[in-house]
């Protein structure tokens, strides 16, 4: 973790772990990576298995019930404190009312709705969002004691098929009421393109939270000329203002997002750490309850906000995890930040 002192600002997640659910056994293999995470974390012994517990429990449903059902399992951190977040995503059969199924003792044949009471109860924070006929999302948090974290962004990374470690990563910083989102794309794959990301997060955190995004797109150009690079946007949200400052070098994907409304912001061409001649920023209406997403080219940009139905209302958690979902791609890393600020 870096240490900052000008304004919050955190990498956010670190310990991803994806599980892909093709057959029974996943249930172990999943529970296991997330005891032992919230024992890394300093978990009490029977909160680290109340952890296990609910992984059980959304495996168990996805084998059964679901198509294509993925788990993931990691940590996210504050300043002082961590928690375990749980993500699970299928395009199954979805479940006609999410409300009821997250009861205790509910059950209904064909859909996700069995132990779900169980994970509603031992969770500290606890989203559903489905759609019949094209599938459920389901994210728990778990909080160490006395942690709060705030939920008015979130990201996810996806490494590409057969690797480890993802080459995107992203950071959130907060400051005198403003919200600014970062996410870089390392170029290539693997460990090497995900020095450059972590490197592109570290200027980011480091920097003052005032700075123009611009100034500090080239900060990160400055320091990534010893890496491999890569494509690095700064969306600065400010909603007291009704606007949204956007710099970006090479293919991050900036929009703003209201209702069935989605609205490009502008990058130019280059390469952070090798090619930015002109970096430049651009001023973008961000209207009260709008939504701002970035993300990497893992993800193709033909998505529409009206494809799903009340996604962006949901938290940017889920909604991160549709995203990924939906419009990700197998060949290529896929990164995905979500900001929805309060007025």
């Amino acid at each position: 973790m870096v240490t900052v002192t000008v304004a919050d600002c955190l990498p956010v997640t670190e310990d991803v772990a994806w599980v892909t659910v093709d057959d029974p056994t996943a249930a172990g293999r999943a529970r296991r990576i997330a005891t032992g995470l919230a024992e890394r974390l300093g978990f009490p012994e029977g909160r680290t298995a109340e952890v296990g517990i609910v992984v059980t429990e959304l495996v168990t449903n996805l084998d059964r019930h679901a198509r294509h059902g993925t788990l993931v399992v990691r940590s996210v951190r504050a300043t002082t404190h961590a928690a375990v977040e749980v993500v699970a995503a299928d395009r199954g059969p979805g479940i006609g009312d999410p409300a009821t199924a997250i009861e205790d003792g509910h059950s209904t044949a064909g859909t996700l709705g069995v132990g779900l009471g169980a994970v509603h109860r031992l969770s500290d924070a606890v989203t559903v969002f489905s759609e019949p006929g094209h599938g459920t999302i389901v994210t728990a948090r778990f909080r160490s004691a006395g942690a709060e974290l705030a939920e008015d962004a979130a990201g996810m990374t996806r490494p590409i098929t057969g690797e480890e470690v993802c080459g995107d990563a992203y950071a959130v910083m907060r400051a005198d009421g403003r919200m600014r989102l970062m996410m870089c794309d390392g170029s290539g794959h693997g460990p090497l393109a995900a020095s450059a990301a972590r490197e592109a997060v570290r200027i980011f955190c480091e920097r003052p939270a005032g700075e123009p995004p611009e100034q500090v797109i080239a900060a990160i150009h400055t320091a990534l000329r010893s890496s491999r690079g890569g494509a690095v946007a700064i969306a600065d949200l400010a909603p007291a203002e009704g606007r949204v400052r956007f710099a970006g070098v090479g293919n991050i994907a900036g929009s703003v997002v209201l209702g069935d409304r989605k609205q490009g912001m502008i990058s130019v061409p280059g390469i952070a750490g090798y090619q930015a001649r002109t970096i430049r920023a651009f001023d973008h209406e961000l209207p009260a309850g709008a939504t701002v997403v970035l993300h990497s080219d893992g993800l193709t940009e033909k998505w529409r906000p009206g494809q799903w139905g009340a996604l962006f209302d949901s938290t940017p958690l889920v909604i991160a995890a549709a995203l990924v979902r939906d419009a990700g791609v197998r060949n290529d890393d896929a990164g995905v930040l979500v900001g929805k600020p309060r007025p």
